[in-house]
């Protein structure tokens, strides 16, 4: 008989968490214990709050891949839904669903340029087909000290490289979010969007790294990046990039927005690490309970080699 001994970073597949709250890192900090916001959030839906119908697309299924599990319940989805982070739209959490159903996902062109052998620009649909799709379960950490589970579907950034040919001499990749002045939250604040990120290939080429196209078992909704989107799990969630239009592979370390905009709190590989100043704890977003923080959000065994 096969016994299989689950790994540190798993977490049972019961238990995961919605996708729901970038807000300014210092300004989280300040609510009590950096955790009761997350707390009252979770009061604050009621059972009568369901999930948004799931979007319709032609793109293709995706079965569960079991190598990659969680320790924990799935984040219902009513929660991630209706509290997103999403700052083109807005600062209000519970307001960037209603807000980002404005923006139009189909047609959707992404570039692919830089140090390749070939740039090319590609319907997302059209890439999308392309790929083999998979659902995961992963962990979800905010730098805002939130934790979630979340099913993600979507698709290997490594087979994603193979398909670009970038040229030898290129060692990072550079993402850049939607463009559209237009959008509600655009100018807001400080910031100068559009949003932009950025991974070196030996992260983008790790086997964790994920370009998600769907979310518990539907299409990407807009308020969580449709129709494309960076997932990198044992990362903040702030380095996730929503709404990708452009990958640009680069020779030269690419700036990314957090980092530019706050380079004393956010770092260039902005890895989860409970040494930081407000990151040795986490709350669950759905339930308030809290967790010691996990280096690397748990997947040590599977990225630490890159940091060594």
């Amino acid at each position: 008989m096969l016994v299989r001994i689950p790994k540190g970073w798993e977490i049972r597949e019961s238990r995961a968490t919605p996708e729901s709250v970038f807000r300014d890192r210092r300004r989280f900090l300040k609510l009590t214990a950096g955790g009761l916001a997350a707390a009252a959030l979770g009061r604050a839906l009621s059972a009568a709050d369901a999930a948004p119908p799931a979007p319709s697309s032609g793109l293709p299924s995706a079965a569960r891949n079991p190598r990659y599990t969680i320790d924990q319940p799935i984040t219902p989805e009513k929660f991630s839904s209706r509290h997103n982070v999403f700052d083109e739209f807005s600062l209000e959490r519970d307001q960037v669903w209603k807000l980002a159903e404005r923006l139009r996902t189909r047609p959707w062109s992404i570039h692919i340029g830089g140090l390749v052998e070939k740039p090319i620009t590609i319907d997302a649909e059209d890439l999308i087909r392309k790929m083999a799709l998979e659902e995961r379960l992963y962990r979800f950490r905010c730098v805002e000290a939130w934790a979630m589970a979340v099913p993600w579907t979507g698709f290997p950034f490594r087979k994603f490289i193979e398909f670009c040919q970038p040229m030898a001499k290129a060692r990072y990749v550079r993402m850049v979010s939607f463009n559209d002045p237009a959008a509600p939250g655009w100018n807001a604040g400080r910031r100068v969007f559009p949003y932009y990120e950025g991974l070196s290939l030996a992260e983008a080429s790790n086997e964790l790294t994920l370009l998600a196209t769907g979310i518990y078992g539907h299409p990407l909704p807009n308020q969580h990046g449709a129709p494309l989107r960076l997932i990198v799990p044992w990362k903040y969630g702030l380095k996730g990039i929503k709404s990708i239009v452009a990958f640009q592979f680069t020779r030269e370390r690419p700036g990314t927005f957090w980092n530019e905009l706050s380079p004393d709190h956010y770092s260039f590989e902005s890895n989860v690490d409970p040494r930081e100043e407000g990151q040795d704890t986490e709350e669950l977003i759905d339930t308030g309970e809290k967790r010691k923080t996990v280096k690397f959000n748990g997947y040590g065994e599977y990225v630490a080699a890159l940091y060594a």
